[in-house]
């Protein structure tokens, strides 16, 4: 798996579990969803992404958008 995989894969997991949380818990948990969607708007125009920062230092590889 590359970077690019992996930030949407974990963007995609956190969105669902802020979701979940919302309705379970509080509906302030959607805020992390906001968050999340925020980061991926800035990422796409900026190129920078703090989760492909910690990845390529991990060793994964990178991908076509985060190298």
């Amino acid at each position: 798996m590359n970077i690019d995989r992996a930030v949407m894969a974990f963007a995609g997991i956190v969105v669902l579990i802020s979701l979940t949380l919302s309705q379970l818990h509080h509906s302030a948990w959607s805020w992390l969803t906001v968050f999340v969607g925020a980061n991926m708007l800035q990422a796409a125009f900026t190129g920078f992404c703090p989760l492909a920062l910690i990845l390529k230092k991990m060793g994964v590889q990178p991908g076509a958008a985060f190298q």
